[in-house]
C-alpha cells in the first residue's frame, strides 16, 4: 500500500531498577483511611443507574440525598476482581501497549482549550484540525504510546468529543484514550465509533482500541455523566479509569496525605462500581492533584512538593492491585523554557522508577491549557533523556572494553578501533541540540522543535483507516449531531 508514512516503533521506558517512595505501613495505612473515609463519610453520586447498582450490591445508598457509603468488604472484594495487567490496543497491532508491569507508556496531555497557531503563532481557540494535526505529529514521535486528543474541537461545542475521536483515529495509528467523553449518550456513538475501528464488537472487546478516562469531583463527588459514560465504555470491554485532581487547600485538606486520602476514595469509590457491575472489566487509578497557591487561591500543577504526588499515586494504584495513569509532564509555564523543562523531567523521572504503567501530560502549558505545537517535540527530548537515563548501565564485557583498553594503552587514541565505530554509531543523541549556526554559535532548541513540527506535518502521513470506515464515522457524527444537539 502507498501513499502513507510508517509509523516509528514504540520506544517505552524501561527502567532496570525501581525505587519506593512509600513503605508498607504507610501504603496500609493510605489504604485504611480510603476505606475509613467510604464507609463513614461516602460520597456524593446524582446517577440514579450507578446509586441502584451500589444499593444491588450491599452498598448503603441514601437516594433522596444522593449518598453512598460502602463497607470495606464490600471494597475489597470488588477491587480484587480488577485485573492488574492487560492491553489496550492500536489500530496497528505493532503499536499496542502491552500493561505486564515492565515499561511505562507515555500520552500527550490533554484537553487543552487554545493554541499557539501552526503558521501565523498568534493565540486562538483551538479547532478539530489542531486535534488532527497534533494526532500526526504523535504518531510520528516514538515517545507517544498512545494519543489523548490534545485540544478540544471548539468548532464543533455540542459534540467536540466526538470529532476529537475521529480526528484521532484518522491521524494515527495509535491507541486513542478519550478524556472528554462524559455523558451516556455520547459514550455510546464513542463506543459505535471504536467498533467501526475495530471491525466488529467481538474485535473491539478482544484488541480495545480505544480506552476512557473520567474525573471525578473534588471533594468525594461523582459526575452523572461521567460515571454513565464509564459504564458504557465498561460494558464494551474498554478500559476505563478515574482520575482525581482534588486540590490542596481548596477541595482537599491542606496536608499532602489528607489531599491523597480523599482523591483514593473518590477513584476507588468509582472503579468500585465498575467491578460490581461488570467483574474484571479492566480499569485504572489515576491521582494528580494540585495544590492551591495560599495568596492567589490558584491551581498550581506542580510545585517542589507536588511532583512526588503522582509517584505516590503510582504505589496506591499498585497496592490496590490495578495499573496507573500518573502525570508525568503538565507545568504551570506559559512559554516554552526552563520552568516547563524542570517540572516535566523530575515528575517523569519519579513516576517511571515507581513502575508507572501509563502517564499523561507531554505538549500543554499554562496548566493543561494551552498548545504550543512545538512543546510536544520538546517533551519528547526529555522523556528520551529519561528512558535512556531510566535504562541504566551496561556492565557486560562488551560495555567494559578492557581488550579495547589494552590495546590503545597509555596516551593512546581511540578513533581507529572499530570497537570505537561500532558503539559510536549506537550512542543517541538530541537532534534539537548542538545544532551550529554558520558563526559557531548553536541554534535555538526551541526553534528547532519548530521546524520539526513543521517537517512532521509536511512529511509525515500514517496509514489511514479504510474508505468504508471513514464514511461510517462520519455517519455515526451526523446521528451524534441529532441525538445530542436536536434532542
Amino acid at each position: 500500500m502507498t501513499g502513507f508514512s510508517e509509523t516509528p516503533p514504540i520506544e517505552p521506558i524501561v527502567p532496570k531498577h525501581h525505587l519506593r517512595l512509600l513503605d508498607d505501613g504507610q501504603l496500609n495505612d493510605l489504604k485504611q483511611a480510603t476505606l475509613t473515609i467510604l464507609d463513614q463519610v461516602g460520597f456524593h453520586c446524582p446517577s440514579e443507574k450507578a446509586l441502584r447498582i451500589y444499593a444491588d450490591y450491599g452498598g448503603q445508598v441514601d437516594f433522596e440525598n444522593q449518598l453512598v457509603r460502602l463497607a470495606p468488604e464490600l471494597v475489597e472484594k470488588a477491587m480484587s476482581q480488577a485485573p492488574r495487567f492487560y492491553t489496550m490496543a492500536a489500530r496497528s497491532p505493532e503499536h499496542d501497549i502491552n500493561l505486564d508491569g515492565t515499561a511505562t507508556y507515555c500520552a500527550t496531555d490533554g484537553c487543552g482549550i487554545e493554541t499557539i497557531d501552526f503558521a501565523t503563532r498568534a493565540r486562538r481557540n483551538s479547532q478539530k484540525e489542531d486535534v488532527a494535526k497534533m494526532a500526526r505529529v504523535s504518531d510520528y514521535l516514538s515517545s507517544i504510546a498512545f494519543y489523548w486528543p490534545i485540544v478540544s474541537a471548539q468548532d464543533f461545542p455540542e459534540t467536540a468529543p466526538l470529532h476529537e475521536l475521529q480526528a484521532s483515529f484518522e491521524n494515527t495509528v495509535k491507541h486513542i484514550q478519550t478524556e472528554t467523553v462524559m455523558d451516556e449518550v455520547m459514550a455510546w456513538h464513542a463506543v459505535d465509533m471504536a467498533t467501526v475501528v475495530a471491525g466488529d464488537k467481538q474485535k473491539l472487546r478482544q484488541r480495545p482500541v480505544l480506552s476512557s478516562l473520567i474525573c471525578t469531583i473534588s471533594p468525594l463527588a461523582q459526575d452523572k455523566g461521567g460515571l454513565e459514560s464509564a459504564l458504557v465504555f465498561a460494558e464494551a470491554g474498554l478500559p476505563v479509569g478515574f482520575m482525581s485532581m482534588a486540590n490542596v487547600g481548596s477541595t482537599g485538606p491542606a496536608t499532602i496525605a489528607g489531599t491523597i486520602v480523599e482523591a483514593d476514595a473518590e477513584i476507588i469509590a468509582a472503579l468500585v462500581l465498575i467491578q460490581l457491575a461488570f467483574p474484571g472489566a479492566p480499569v485504572y487509578h489515576s491521582l494528580m492533584p494540585g495544590i492551591m497557591h495560599p495568596r492567589t487561591g490558584a491551581y498550581l500543577a506542580t510545585t517542589w512538593e507536588g511532583s512526588a504526588i503522582y509517584a505516590y499515586g503510582t504505589e496506591i494504584a499498585h497496592h490496590w492491585g490495578v495499573p496507573t495513569l500518573a502525570g508525568v509532564f503538565g507545568t504551570d509555564g506559559q512559554v516554552p523554557g526552563w520552568q516547563s523543562a524542570a517540572e516535566a523531567a523530575s515528575s517523569l523521572m519519579m513516576c517511571v522508577l515507581c513502575g508507572a504503567d501509563t502517564g499523561a501530560g507531554l505538549g500543554l502549558l499554562e496548566g493543561c491549557m494551552l498548545l504550543y505545537p512545538e512543546a510536544l517535540v520538546l517533551d519528547s527530548d526529555i522523556y528520551h533523556r529519561v528512558r535512556i537515563e531510566a535504562g541504566g548501565l551496561d556492565t557486560s564485557q562488551e560495555m567494559l572494553a578492557l581488550d579495547v583498553i589494552r590495546r590503545v594503552g597509555p596516551r593512546g587514541n581511540y578513533l581507529s578501533q572499530k570497537h570505537t565505530r561500532t558503539h559510536m554509531r549506537k550512542r543517541q543523541f538530541s537532534d534539537l541540540v548542538a545544532q551550529l549556526l554558520p558563526d559557531g554559535s548553536m541554534r535555538d532548541p526551541i526553534e528547532v522543535a519548530r521546524e520539526k513540527v513543521e517537517y512532521i506535518l509536511n512529511h509525515h502521513y500514517p496509514q489511514p483507516l479504510e474508505p468504508e470506515k471513514r464514511r461510517e464515522l462520519e455517519r455515526i457524527l451526523q446521528q451524534a449531531e441529532k441525538d445530542l444537539v436536536q434532542a
